[in-house]
């Protein structure tokens, strides 16, 4: 049953779009039919393909560098409690700014090539995997930690043996996350300046009324991110995996 769900989800949705164009009868250039869109992603699927690899490299990028900073980050908040005082506030009042007015900065100091895009991904993700890493980085079991100190343990060897291990489901979780919120922002900054990208494609057929080759691009980025989620999840069941084994396994004095 959980196989047919996505089929099913998706038949409903094209379903109720469809009546709703055929109801209200609204002109193709306001709301075009399921039907004229697939046709123009087929008609286009060249262009189409040009500018998600453009995309798909960018978040992919962005993706990679905001994972090891976030990462990294969360593993010196929990080392350091100096850090904490000092670095914590910080990453709060980043994430008050909006992102919308970061991107013609990043735009205006990296030029309109690829890597203001990359840092726009970077941007946000980079909260949600310091924050979700931290937390299970500070969350980690008191029995784990009791047996450790008993056992004198270093604070080195409790934090690769025991607390990292215990925080790898925060950490996947925190990737899942990144994963849908990267896309969005690589497009934020293919809006703001870019020649290349299923953003800047969207904008484009948008200036030019071309609503169906908008639609087929937006409906592309969302494939893309169901696929790249889909895929953080898979190679995240291995760090799972190695949480349920690892704080169990000794080996840490």
């Amino acid at each position: 049953m959980k196989a047919l769900s996505v089929p099913l989800a998706t038949l409903f949705a094209v379903t109720v779009w469809q009546g709703i164009v055929t109801v209200t009868g609204l002109p193709k250039f306001i709301l075009p039919g399921p039907a004229l869109v697939a046709e123009t992603w087929w008609d286009n699927r060249a262009l189409i393909a040009e500018h998600t690899l453009v995309t798909a490299l960018e978040v992919v990028i962005g993706l990679a560098i905001g994972t090891a900073l976030g990462v990294a980050t969360a593993l010196q908040l929990a080392s350091s409690r100096t850090a904490r005082v000092l670095v914590q506030p910080i990453l709060v009042f980043t994430q008050a700014l909006p992102v919308f007015a970061l991107a013609p900065i990043l735009t205006l100091w990296l030029g309109f090539g690829l890597w203001s895009k990359v840092f726009m991904a970077v941007l946000i993700i980079y909260f949600p995997v310091t924050s979700s890493f931290f937390d299970g980085l500070m969350r980690t079991p008191q029995g784990y930690l009791d047996l450790a100190r008993t056992m004198q343990a270093s604070s080195k060897r409790i934090l690769w043996h025991i607390r990292i291990p215990a925080a790898l489901p925060s950490l996947a979780s925190g990737l899942r996350l990144a994963a849908v919120y990267a896309p969005i922002g690589a497009v934020i900054g293919e809006w703001v300046g870019a020649s290349r990208g299923l953003g800047y494609l969207m904008l484009l057929a948008n200036g030019r009324a071309k609503t169906d080759l908008m639609f087929a691009a937006m409906l592309t980025l969302g494939v893309f991110a169901v696929v790249l989620h889909v895929a953080m999840v898979w190679l995240t069941r291995g760090l799972l995996s190695r949480s349920e084994e690892s704080p169990q396994n000794g080996g840490f004095v």
